[in-house]
């Protein structure tokens, strides 16, 4: 019976059912884990050494393409940025633009006994010599010579020379300005005169009149050149000589001339030639 069952086939079967069982009690032991890491190595090695020349591949077509369309991309955002910063420059400048036209329009509101015209200051005499500047309105806009021309601080100059579409402001830094002016706090007239390096100063302010730095310039309505009441100035300094009649000063501007970009005319004001009249 047993010569039976131990046939060539049935050994041949008891024995691979022998080493199987045998390969998982070792596996399951962890006997075969060295062998088996041993065994595998090569192959992972030579997959990865395929996987990085294939990415190696890979790149070395694909690079350039994706290169040139991030130049495209990033040529195309710096044209954007660059476009949305000159749109922020303009925005910026129209409102500090419509910041000065209401604040002059605020003045004119708050000072009703004048008519104006606003203006835009266009251009500026280059000569170091020459204090005028240059505004985008005209005989055309009913503009006429001798207009005075202020600010919501205060007075600019007047009209000197006009053409149909624009007209040049003598500014009373000019050294050919002269405006009649009184000091605010001790009721007295005196001269501001104007001169070739810009400064102002202030002359013919009798002698023993009581002058503090700082007092307040306005124009006084004498000389039918400039209407009264008028901001001009403060006081920075006077100086009194010996034997003289008049005291003399120097004066701060409450006008900024170099920054003006816009200014109001007044256009019902009539200008008085006295010259004839003084002796």
């Amino acid at each position: 019976m047993i010569s039976k069952l131990l046939t060539p086939k049935n050994l041949r079967n008891l024995i691979i059912i022998l080493v199987v069982v045998g390969v998982l009690f070792l596996s399951l032991s962890g006997y075969l884990t060295p062998l088996f890491s041993f065994s595998i190595s090569p192959f992972i090695s030579a997959q990865s050494w395929l996987a990085q020349r294939y990415l190696a591949f890979s790149d070395f077509f694909n690079s350039p393409r994706d290169m040139a369309t991030l130049r495209a991309e990033n040529a195309a955002l710096n044209e954007r940025v660059a476009m949305l910063q000159s749109e922020i420059v303009a925005l910026q400048e129209n409102l500090a633009q419509s910041d000065i036209l209401y604040t002059l329009l605020d003045f004119a509101r708050s000072n009703p006994e004048h008519e104006y015209l606003a203006a835009t200051v266009i251009g500026r005499e280059i000569s170091p010599y020459l204090q005028y500047i240059i505004i985008d309105k005209g005989s055309n806009d009913g503009l006429r010579h001798g207009m005075p021309v202020v600010t919501q601080q205060g007075l600019v100059g007047r009209i000197d020379a006009l053409i149909s579409d624009a007209a040049r402001i003598q500014l009373i830094t000019d050294a050919n300005s002269v405006v009649n002016v009184k000091l605010q706090s001790a009721q007295v007239e005196g001269l501001l005169r104007g001169s070739v390096t810009g400064e102002i100063s202030l002359d013919m302010v009798p002698v023993g009149t009581k002058v503090e730095i700082g007092d307040v310039l306005m124009t006084s309505g004498l000389g039918g050149t400039y209407p009264p009441n008028i901001f001009v100035g403060q006081i920075l300094t006077m100086q009194s000589k010996e034997n003289v009649l008049f005291q003399t000063g120097s004066v701060q501007p409450v006008v900024d001339f170099s920054s003006l970009s816009a200014v109001l005319v007044i256009t019902n004001f009539d200008t008085v030639d006295i010259s004839p009249l003084i002796p």
